[in-house]
């Protein structure tokens, strides 16, 4: 296992994990705090991004549609971004730092290596690998805002809410995710 956490023990705390923030305090989704992110920096060089409104239901309206919806609610949370959502959001990056320096697994010249199955259909060159994971990023990302949640909120905390949305979300995820990585990796 290579100092990893088993799978399986992994897949249980994070489910408890999702448990305890839909229990406890909100469910837990992601991309959103990317918009939230994308405004702070706007709204230090805009003042017409973001402005007290109260006659909207949040007390916050933009001049922009997308952040103005669901009643300014994205305008609310980049004008006030210390929240549950975007604190959680910086939590994963400090936990993921403090794990790697406080002795989490570390990675072997093996693990930054290409999967053995990318390696197979694409070679070693790490340079198309980087921005072949960069665009599925931001392709993943961009589909996530239109959909109106990520994996996370979507698919994992809908799932446990039983939610109708997540469980279609989970299945169009599959319904495309498994023939498209046949059609890459060229699978007999």
């Amino acid at each position: 296992m290579n100092g990893q956490l088993n799978w399986f023990k992994g897949g249980l705390l994070l489910g408890a994990a999702f448990l305890v923030a839909v229990a406890f305090v909100k469910p837990i989704g992601v991309s959103t705090q990317f918009v939230i992110a994308d405004g702070i920096v706007w709204n230090l060089f805009s003042d017409t991004v973001v402005q007290k409104n109260p006659e909207s239901k949040s007390g916050y309206s933009s001049s922009n549609a997308y952040l103005n919806k669901s009643g300014g609610k994205y305008a609310k949370n980049i004008a006030n971004p210390i929240n549950y959502s975007f604190i959680f959001v910086l939590a994963m990056v400090a936990g993921a730092f403090l794990s790697s320096r406080l002795g989490g697994p570390q990675a072997t010249a093996m693990d930054r290596s290409a999967p053995e199955v990318w390696r197979q259909r694409f070679g070693e060159n790490p340079t198309l690998r980087y921005v072949t994971v960069f665009f599925a990023g931001v392709l993943v990302l961009f589909g996530a805002r239109l959909a109106g949640g990520c994996t996370s909120g979507h698919m994992m905390s809908g799932m446990m809410q039983t939610s109708l949305s997540g469980y279609l979300f989970a299945f169009g995820a599959f319904a495309i995710g498994v023939p498209a990585a046949i059609l890459v990796y060229k699978r007999n």
